[in-house]
């Protein structure tokens, strides 16, 4: 990592940053042997944990066990960028076509209460997750990118958003809260918050405990089975654990269960993080709202500053491993620590001198639309929930208030939300899909190389990376 300035205890893998700064927790025990539940949830990340949460609260006397591979919190929802946002995968028109164009706005305006509902959630359960509801900025660096910026802010306004929804920001105003290196413009949505997603993860996860669910750690999950005698199973190397309802909630590490290889495509994404910025430091930038901040490119990079006043930032890097592989290592190549680097610097050149502490990455779930789901089928007994695409902090809580729902056989306004039941085709096989991806993404690496040159539209490279990709 020749040039890029490190702490002296930099680590790159492992955990995350989130979990260096606060411990990894103690591993709870594995399953002891076959059970029966009334509901057994795969996977002991965000969604798992929801759905468990608003199940338990709306059913004290279900019998429901979690059953995660690693510890609860290990995957994505302990690796993630801390983005509590409103934005949801998909596209809107895909959605719309489902069940109307009114459905979709209902599903948006759902997200902006689920955002409120999190924050809501970490108060009365004492959850301290450096939680501040500071918004979203989105700005836009090349003209290409500031003429997507505009369209993108008319296009929501097409879709219900109001002025106090999301809007541009003047040129005062945007300098008034963060200065970015070549900015030429931005918008700002009130409808996001920070988190520290590592300590949401761990406050959650004791917070369903109390409630009285069974957390397994150490227990993979190799197959899930639809209903057989009346109940369905989740086969694990410990035991099969039988229930009325088994609810897949394994994102990015889909592939690795029987019948699943194809469902859902683990894209990784990796992150670094620096040391605490000095108080000169932060005079140059900014940054007092502690909005969260994307750039318009296609490339695209999230970032953060944290409670501690250091800047966390994330991107794509290597996107996809041959044959759906994850890496458990959590490590992130050196070029693409050199990537995040150079782009901070690009945006925040009054933090060259700052030193990277931690570079770490995380598997997200891609479906070949792009569009997460929700879905459960009461003949098979079997549910799932996922597809995020990255957007997953504020759209897994949904998610799990949706399940509850219909795992109780309520009709309410959540289940009626378009994302719910949608089915959608596997991916590619092999090695299609390999090339595909590279192919995506060295398309859409071209298309900001071009845009970059000053041209005012977006690139062709972009525009057929989005047709292949089927976005």
């Amino acid at each position: 990592m020749k040039g890029i300035p490190l702490t002296e205890d930099f680590a790159n893998g492992g955990v995350s940053f989130w979990y260096r700064q606060i411990g990894l927790p103690l591993r709870r025990p594995a399953l002891p042997g076959p059970r029966e539940y009334d509901v057994a949830i795969v996977g002991g990340g965000y969604t798992g944990l929801w759905t468990a949460y608003y199940l338990k609260q709306a059913d004290p006397g279900l019998r429901i066990a979690i059953l995660e591979k690693e510890f609860a919190g290990f995957g994505a929802s302990g690796r993630n960028g801390g983005w509590l946002s409103a934005e949801f995968a998909g596209s809107r028109k895909r959605h719309a076509k489902a069940r109307g164009r009114q459905a979709m706005i209902d599903l948006q305006r759902a997200m902006f209460r689920s955002v409120d509902e999190v924050i809501e959630v970490t108060r009365a359960e004492g959850i301290d997750a450096d939680v501040h509801k500071g918004g979203l900025i989105h700005v836009a660096t090349n003209p290409a990118q500031r003429r997507r910026l505009r369209d993108g802010v008319a296009d929501l306004r097409a879709w219900g958003y109001g002025e106090d929804d999301v809007r541009l920001l003047g040129r005062d105003e945007q300098r008034e809260r963060v200065q970015v290196a070549g900015a030429l413009e931005a918008s700002y949505s009130p409808h996001c918050a920070r988190i520290q997603p590592a300590k949401l993860a761990v406050g959650l996860a004791a917070a369903v405990e109390r409630l009285g669910v069974d957390i397994f750690e150490n227990t993979t999950v190799t197959e899930i089975r639809p209903r057989q005698q009346g109940k369905a199973s989740a086969v694990t190397t410990r035991g099969v654990v039988t229930a009325d309802y088994v609810i897949r909630a394994t994102e990015g590490f889909t592939a690795s269960l029987a019948g699943q290889h194809r469902q859902w495509l683990p894209m990784n994404s990796s992150m670094i993080v620096t040391e605490p910025l000095p108080a000169d430091v932060w005079k140059h930038i900014g940054w007092q709202g502690n909005e969260l901040l994307e750039d318009e490119a296609h490339a695209y990079v999230y970032i953060q500053r944290t409670a501690d006043d250091r800047i966390a930032i994330g991107g794509r890097g290597v996107p996809y491993r041959f044959g759906s592989r994850t890496d458990r290592r959590g490590a992130t190549q050196a070029q693409t620590v050199a990537l995040l680097w150079r782009m901070l610097v690009k945006l925040f050149p009054a933090a060259a001198d700052v030193r990277v502490q931690h570079a770490w990455c995380g598997v997200l779930a891609v479906p070949r639309d792009w569009c997460s789901t929700v879905h459960l089928d009461h003949a098979s007994g079997l549910g799932w929930a996922g597809g995020y695409v990255g957007s997953g902090v504020t759209t897994t809580n949904l998610a799990g208030r949706t399940l509850r729902d219909l795992v109780l056989r309520r009709e309410t306004e959540l289940t009626g939300l378009p994302w719910v039941g949608r089915q959608v085709r596997q991916w590619e096989p092999e090695p299609l899909r390999w090339a595909g991806v590279q192919l995506i993404y060295a398309l859409f690496r071209a298309a900001d190389r071009h845009e970059n040159e000053r041209i005012a539209t977006t690139s062709a490279y972009a525009r057929l990376a989005n047709l292949i990709s089927g976005r």
